[in-house]
């Protein structure tokens, strides 16, 4: 395809803001200690006495997991600003990214841990509307050879946000400047209200849900070549001949066509993100630190393979194709975890076996990005019709911040107290199921356009989907 300024402009604009998202995924890893200090601090000048370890691991967890819970409550509005306010509504959402990381530097100045937890929750808010609006108009402004590659850089904005280095203590994770190093999204996200409002607004919103054609026709901007806009134009508007007008949440879940789908994204966004990486990319500085000295180099080098992956995934993404990155990356996953079991029980009879549990970290996030990363948060968006997109974007949003929040909350109490090294077991079972779910059911969407996929769906209402040939195939 011939891409164009406008559309790699469009797209680099919206994925800042995954940047943002990244960025405080990963930046309360390596400084956790310090910060930890700080709850403890805090705490001893209001009640005179330390807080108990019970009680700071509490807060841990909490303030940890209560972005992913802001995320899963943000996931809820989605529809109506992406109904009501067009894809562009993405600039709207970002002033909750500006007013969190406000929050989060004040936490310091105000010796209050409650402030930094209630400016995660605030950023969790738009975490989970952007991470659902920007896969809506990355999709809808790309031409479709090029769809789910484009879609991944989403995911690739969300890795390099995560690999950073401003939280190590030779840079801003130090007890004076961490609260100046949680500000730091406030750039990317004051770039964003510079460049969004120069980049057009989505024509498939234009014209299968304003019906405003003239003005789809901004589509020239993006495409450059006037015989591929009239070929496109016309496609969309095959699909809003055969898209119903409007479709409420009762619709969604009731449609028949709509079953598979919806199964499908549930078990692929639940899969990806139950199968262990969110564990390891919220906890790694502290698995590391009972058997490393410089366990915050360790983290660092896993937010390395993770982008490095992310990149993988972006240039196989229209060449492999969805499923064989999904399957490749679940079973991968399900043996890193099983060998993981067997180290982590071992290692005190066997402390040299520390440097495979590194590798097995490594590996497993590795196998994450080459494709469950990326697609879970893509895959709802080409499963589904027009009218049926937003709800179905808001619906994946909730499972996939959802799996977040319940594995950070869970993993520490988990992983100490309940399960032990036997927690990576419960990990492997789950990308075991996504594994299987996914060879049975999950079409292939490589190069298909939205209203094609539609309709093999609208055509296998009340028929399994293992028996149509379209399906259950790498080609």
């Amino acid at each position: 395809s011939h891409l164009t300024a406008t559309l790699v402009t469009s797209i680099l604009g919206a994925v800042i803001g995954s940047l943002q998202i990244g960025y405080h995924t990963g930046n309360i890893n390596a400084p956790a200690k310090i910060i930890e200090e700080f709850f403890n601090n805090t705490w001893r000048a209001r009640h005179n006495q330390s807080i108990s370890d019970h009680s700071l691991t509490f807060l841990w967890s909490l303030s940890v997991s209560i972005k992913d819970f802001g995320a899963l409550l943000g996931s809820l509005g989605v529809k109506y600003l992406a109904d009501s306010y067009g894809r562009n509504s993405i600039l709207i959402v970002n002033g909750l990214s500006v007013v969190g990381a406000c929050l989060m530097f004040a936490s310091k100045a105000s010796e209050s841990f409650e402030v930094l937890i209630l400016g995660r929750l605030v950023f969790g808010l738009f975490c989970g509307l952007v991470m659902s609006l920007n896969p809506l108009y990355i999709q809808e402004v790309s031409p479709t050879n090029l769809r789910g590659a484009f879609a991944t850089l989403n995911q690739v904005s969300f890795a390099a946000g995560i690999l950073q280095v401003a939280g190590l203590e030779i840079v801003l994770g130090t007890e004076h400047d961490w609260a100046m190093m949680l500000s730091l999204s406030l750039i990317p996200a004051l770039t964003q209200y510079v460049i969004l409002p120069f980049c057009p607004e989505s024509p498939r919103y234009l014209l299968i849900n304003r019906q405003e054609e003239i003005k789809a026709k901004s589509l020239l901007r993006l495409r450059g070549r006037a015989e591929n806009v009239f070929a496109e134009l016309e496609e969309m508007k095959e699909e809003a001949a055969h898209t119903q007008s409007r479709v409420t949440i009762q619709d969604f879940f009731k449609k028949r066509s709509y079953r598979q789908p919806i199964i499908i994204v549930l078990i692929v966004s639940l899969g990806s993100q139950l199968s262990g990486f969110n564990a390891i990319i919220n906890y790694s500085t502290k698995m590391f630190q009972a058997k490393f000295d410089q366990a915050k180099y360790l983290t660092l080098g896993v937010g390395a393979v993770n982008l490095t992956f992310t990149l993988v995934a972006f240039f196989l993404m229209e060449r492999a194709g969805r499923r064989r990155l999904l399957l490749t990356g679940f079973i991968s996953i399900a043996v890193c975890n099983l060998i993981m079991t067997v180290v982590d029980s071992v290692l005190h009879l066997v402390p040299e076996l520390r440097s495979l549990q590194v590798l097995l970290v490594f590996c497993l996030t590795s196998a994450y990005e080459l494709g469950p990363g990326p697609i879970s948060w893509f895959i709802a968006a080409e499963l589904f019709d027009q009218s049926g997109r937003p709800i179905a974007m808001a619906f994946s949003s909730l499972l996939n911040w959802g799996g977040k929040f319940v594995l950070a909350l869970l993993f520490p109490p988990l992983l100490q107290k309940i399960c032990g090294a036997y927690v990576y077991l419960l990990f492997m079972i789950v990308a075991l199921l996504a594994f299987t779910f996914t060879w049975i059911r999950l079409p292939e969407t490589k190069g298909r356009t939205f209203d094609d996929i539609a309709e093999e769906f609208r055509g296998a209402e009340g028929i399994p989907l293992h028996n149509k040939t379209v399906f259950n195939t790498f080609t």
